[in-house]
């Protein structure tokens, strides 16, 4: 039975989307008012270069599997009732081909908002990462500076980052400073406090054992400490990874003149919402991507687990 439903699996993804590339090409089941089908096209064929083999062998072969079935299965749903049944809204509802079909039509408004973005994102991390991690290890290290700084934490660190947009933009001096301000603080507290939790929940004994071998502060630091809070900051990276993104684009939703947030707020407020799903799409992607790029980083970085 297990054998039978993993071979089953990648039959339905391949039925799926040989269905959804049919509804598009085959003679008589065009709509025209669906769009150009190109770019759909394209993009089904590099999610079945990515899912189909994955869903016949590895590890997570199960997982592709169920994946592959459901993202098919959610597009061929989406076909059939906007393209062939005509349901929906003419302006909420568009086909998925016109949707598609942004990607091409609009792909230099995309690709600036996307550098834009990532821009402020890097420089977020790269000021907040460092400095909340290493006043995390000091903090954890430290029980008097723990004691003073991590009650002021936890006051702070539940209130959304995002509340501070309309007086940092009044503070700054351009909206790009003050939203990377805003991804500054929600980047740096919830680092801190990991990197806190993370020192503190060392084995005392572990530090008393390399004591006795002989290992001074500096080498415990980079030999004991390092190694132990590594992991779990880049796992911790993902997750700030993804609420950094949120954050960015809300920011960039508020007043931005570019960035991926701008780009889907901007074709909204004219009820262009063909663009708008498109947009929505391509942050999906984008912050896929770069979970991606840090599950590779943590690969690399932590070959011991």
């Amino acid at each position: 039975m297990r054998a039978g439903a993993k071979r089953a699996r990648p039959v339905l993804v391949y039925v799926l989307l040989a269905l959804l590339l049919l509804s598009m090409h085959l003679p008589g089941l065009q709509n025209p008012k669906a769009g150009s089908p190109l770019c759909m096209t394209i993009a089904l064929a590099a999610a079945g270069l990515a899912v189909v083999p994955a869903s016949r062998r590895g590890s997570h072969a199960r997982a592709a599997g169920d994946i592959g079935a459901v993202l098919f299965g959610a597009l061929l749903l989406w076909q059939v009732l906007v393209t062939r049944l005509n349901l929906g809204h003419v302006i909420l509802t568009p086909t998925p081909e016109a949707v598609f079909s942004v990607f091409w039509s609009q792909r230099l408004l995309m690709l600036r908002g996307i550098g834009s973005s990532l821009t402020l994102l890097a420089a977020g991390f790269a000021v907040s990462l460092p400095l909340g991690a290493v006043l995390g290890l000091w903090a954890g290290w430290s029980p008097r500076l723990r004691g003073a700084l991590v009650p002021i934490a936890r006051v702070l660190s539940p209130i959304p980052a995002i509340i501070y947009a309309p007086y940092l933009i009044a503070l700054s001096p351009s909206f790009r400073t003050a939203s990377a301000l805003v991804l500054m603080i929600g980047i740096f507290w919830p680092t801190f406090l990991q990197m806190v939790n993370r020192v503190a929940a060392l084995d005392p004994q572990v530090l008393d054992s390399a004591r006795v071998l002989g290992l001074r502060d500096r080498e415990l630091l980079f030999q004991v400490l390092l190694p132990w809070v590594l992991p779990g900051l880049l796992t911790g990276l993902r997750a700030s990874l993804t609420s950094a993104f949120m954050l960015l684009t809300l920011a960039e939703m508020m007043g931005a003149h570019s960035g991926l947030g701008y780009f889907i707020r901007n074709f909204a407020d004219y009820a262009n919402y063909t663009n708008v799903l498109a947009g929505i799409l391509l942050v999906a992607l984008v912050v896929t991507l770069l979970n991606r790029l840090v599950s590779l980083l943590e690969q690399t970085l932590v070959r011991w687990r």
